[in-house]
């Protein structure tokens, strides 16, 4: 019999101050000139360049205060990483070393940002909000009391978003093409806690690889269930389960120097997953709903991480946050005064178009179609299902890359689906958020790159991972008018809430069947021929085998070659990428002459039709041929 979850003890009218599993501690960001060269070590601050950094020292000492370096090597290897990459890439890669966080009391932080922007030799000097998880007072279920069955029962009926699109991104259809499961491509998830231990989170688990893992996991395990849930024959399944999944806890870490150790772990085509947001310059303190929470690059140390990640080829993808705010509001192109700021002069607004960009993908929620789960509207907070339309506080703008679902998902963790006394089997249907919503891409972009991989072609580069995700998808649509089921008084929202039209953008929401290349193509360098006699092979009917390699040596796989008038099997590309193409005899000649005459050549196959070719690309007609004789 179906379990129901035990009706919540209260609606979502009051929020705690701070967020399952974070410190909810401010930071003061000092930003140091680059000429000044400054070394901050355990006896004190120096200088690698001869400037006067007495100033600054007096003021450490006077404060009785510690000035430490944000990022957690020294100020040599951070320079030294950024000069071997500009020389690697040709691209401009962000100076980390300027970056420097004063240990000092909450009360005291805002007079010490002030004293020390009077310094000449600091280019800025600004407090930080307290990171928090990239979810409003959304995902508080309570778990189900009851004991489950012996056997977890299958979930994945439930999964409506691993379906075909639009409702889903169709990673059912990626899961039968090779690398479709994301094998070979490495996640890095940035937040709190996870419950590695989790029976459905058993296979492609690396845990956590930096920092202190957080008691408080329900919202890690839930993200990281959705796209890499264990394929078997009980719970939830991943969107991409062969990948393999890490995690680095904010715990322990600030958000710019975990950005920082997950990019130094993986190489390019991997990805990074950001589940965090900060109150921005509309929130207004002691709002509960987090009105005014935005996405972490708008602050120039977590924009400059995140830059550094890119610049390694590292996919990094980003909770657009859950403050229902337009991120093409002009306030956000504006400096902000103390305590937020302000940010060193150079900064400007990656929230703007037609500014310099993180080059992060920007994830934002949309809703799930109505009936998901029996439910047309959100039972707690009222807001009325439209599929593909924005949820009242999805973040939105032109810089948002793709939308996920921010309602509705089924996933590890909470207990509300299934619950009992053992963590290690909860799971959820609810949750929510842009937290829930940019796993969803993430699993995406991991079967992509999976299917790449498998195929020996060269991963998406960022740029190229969310040019895809905006020219391909399921379109975003109109979200309806609603009225809040809590009283919303104090909050940025108005308790009747208009309509949020299509043009607020969150983007469309990734299909794979789009997103996958449908054409396999692999160049020829070499091939072998074998003709035999009595083979068994296709009915008896099968005379011989051509067999391509790349000009690297790799195997492509082979033509078949089968008897004239007998039926041809049926194409086939392995799960190792492996084709199997099949030809009648009678165009046996027609093949070998081009292997011999024509370079370059290619054997391409259709994923989707199923069809291969031996053949040429376009080339101009009668090239390296006699002119005809009249």
């Amino acid at each position: 019999m179906a379990q129901k979850p035990r009706k919540k003890e209260r609606q979502p009218t009051v929020g705690s101050a701070t967020a399952e599993g974070s410190s909810a501690e401010r930071e003061l960001i000092v930003v140091m000139k680059r000429d000044v060269g400054l070394r901050a070590r355990r006896e004190g601050v120096a200088s690698a360049t001869g400037a006067d950094v007495s100033p600054l020292a007096d003021l450490l000492a006077s404060e009785h205060v510690t000035l430490e370096r944000l990022f957690s090597v020294s100020e040599e290897r951070l320079q030294a990483r950024t000069a071997s990459l500009m020389a690697e890439t040709g691209a401009e890669v962000p100076d980390l070393s300027v970056y420097y966080r004063l240990k000092a009391p909450d009360e005291r932080q805002e007079d010490l940002a002030e004293q020390l922007r009077q310094l000449d030799a600091v280019e800025a000097a600004y407090v930080t909000p307290p990171a928090e998880p990239a979810q409003l007072a959304l995902n508080e279920m309570a778990p189900i009391v009851e004991e489950p069955p012996i056997a977890t029962p299958d979930f994945t009926n439930r999964q409506d978003y691993l379906g075909p699109a639009p409702t889903g991104i169709d990673s059912q259809y990626a899961a039968t093409v090779p690398g479709g499961r994301g094998a070979g491509v490495n996640i890095i998830d940035i937040e709190w806690g996870w419950n590695f231990t989790h029976e459905d989170l058993v296979e492609n688990q690396g845990g956590v690889i930096s920092g202190t893992n957080s008691a408080a996991n329900n919202h890690g395990t839930a993200v990281i269930g959705e796209f890499s849930g264990d394929t078997n024959a009980l719970g939830i399944t991943g969107i991409s389960p062969d990948a393999h999944v890490r995690a680095v806890s904010l715990v322990t870490h600030n958000t710019a120097d975990a950005i920082r150790m997950a990019a130094d772990q993986l190489a390019a085509g991997d990805i990074i997953l950001l589940e965090v947001h900060r109150a921005g310059p509309q929130f207004t303190a002691g709002d509960w709903s987090r009105f005014g929470y935005i996405a972490i690059e708008w602050w120039p140390h977590d924009f400059d991480a995140i830059r550094y990640a890119v610049s390694k080829g590292i996919i990094v993808v980003e909770a657009a946050g859950n403050g229902g705010q337009d991120l093409d509001d002009p306030v956000y192109d504006a400096n902000p005064g103390p305590p937020l700021g302000p940010f060193p002069s150079t900064w400007r607004n990656p929230f703007n178009t037609a500014n310099p960009g993180s080059g992060a993908v920007l994830v934002g929620a949309g809703m799930p179609p109505a009936g998901t789960h029996g439910r047309n509207a959100q039972p707690d907070w009222g807001d009325v299902y439209a599929d593909r339309g924005r949820c009242f506080f999805s973040n939105y703008g032109a810089r948002i890359d793709a939308q996920g679902w921010g309602w509705e998902v089924t996933t590890t963790g909470y207990g509300d689906l299934q619950g009992g006394d053992d963590r290690n089997q909860w799971y959820t249907d609810q949750f929510s958020g842009t937290s829930s919503a940019s796993p969803i891409v993430v699993g995406a972009l991991a079967s992509v790159q999976g299917v790449l991989r498998a195929r020996g072609k060269p991963p998406l580069t960022p740029a190229q991972a969310r040019a895809k995700l905006r020219a391909s998808g399921s379109s975003q649509q109109d979200g309806p008018t609603f009225t809040f089921a809590p009283n919303m008084a104090g909050t940025g929202y108005a308790q009747n809430h208009p309509a949020r039209p299509k043009s607020q953008r969150i983007g469309n929401r990734p299909n794979l069947r789009q997103l996958i290349p449908a054409v396999v193509t692999h160049e020829v360098g070499s091939y072998r021929v074998l003709m035999i006699s009595g083979y068994a092979g296709a009915g008896g009917n099968q005379v011989g085998f051509v067999y391509f390699y790349e000009p690297s040596g790799k195997y492509i796989g082979y033509a078949g070659i089968i008897k004239d008038g007998a039926p041809l099997p049926d194409n086939v590309q392995w799960p190792n990428g492996v084709l199997n193409i099949y030809f009648r005899e009678a165009e046996l000649v027609a093949m070998l002459d081009t292997l011999r005459n024509e370079r370059p050549v290619f054997v391409r196959y259709h994923s989707t039709l199923k069809w291969g070719s031996v053949g040429t690309d376009r080339e101009p007609v009668g090239e390296e041929e006699e002119p005809a004789v009249a």
